[in-house]
């Protein structure tokens, strides 16, 4: 019995140590924890990289800002210089726009004095060749100036019919002409640069009749 017990108490001496030494191994792999003074001085650093964090925020922010005042500020007197541009180029075009006969009608106008003087004087002289040259004159003064402003009349007599320059008011027979070849110029058409301007109203030849049909009347009218 006694040395059963001893067994017993040997093993559970065994036991206790190799508790005690796996005890004290723990206690040296573990990690010593950081006094409380290094964790105040930790904790204090960060806060102050936050601090300084933020104060370069806000100092960003207060320039962001700043700038977009100023390009608001641009953009509102670009605005306001546009509105006024504007306003003077409406107004400048509406000038234009109303003054721009005037320097045709200033050439019209010496023209138009003449044709006054003829009058008068048509009153008091009845000599109808001075004043028909007196008129031709003045007709001829007033082409030069359309043909100085590019104002051309447009050549319809003898020409073929043209939809371009030319507004038809009738057809007629006419021997030995072809057909729809202008035979008489009603009123003169004009081209201002070349572009037409007024249309010439003409009487144009029309179509001849069949020869089959002036032969069919002439027969029935040498067999009456």
């Amino acid at each position: 019995m006694s040395d059963g017990l001893t067994d017993r108490k040997n093993k559970h001496e065994k036991e206790l140590s190799e508790m005690d030494e796996q005890k004290e191994k723990e206690e040296q792999t573990t990690v010593p924890e950081p006094n409380s003074g290094e964790t105040v001085t930790e904790t204090g650093k960060e806060a102050g990289r936050i601090e300084s964090d933020i104060d370069k925020l806000r100092s960003q922010l207060e320039e962001s800002t700043s700038q977009m005042n100023a390009y608001r500020d641009q953009l509102l007197r670009l605005a306001a210089e546009f509105e006024n541009f504007r306003k003077r180029t409406e107004a400048e075009k509406a000038e234009f726009v109303k003054y721009s006969h005037e320097k045709i009608v200033k050439d019209l106008l010496p023209i138009v004095d003449d044709f006054e003087r003829a009058l008068s004087n048509g009153k008091k002289n009845t000599d109808f060749d001075s004043f028909y040259k007196g008129v031709e004159m003045i007709y001829q003064k007033i082409q030069k100036v359309f043909e100085e402003k590019g104002v051309k009349p447009i050549d319809s007599l003898g020409k073929e019919f043209d939809v371009a320059y030319h507004d038809v008011l009738m057809q007629m027979q006419k021997p030995g002409v072809p057909p729809h070849t202008v035979i008489e110029e009603v009123e003169r058409g004009y081209t201002l640069h070349g572009k037409v301007i007024k249309h010439a109203k003409v009487i144009v030849a029309a179509d001849q009749p069949p020869e089959s049909s002036d032969k069919d009347e002439a027969r029935a009218g040498s067999k009456n």
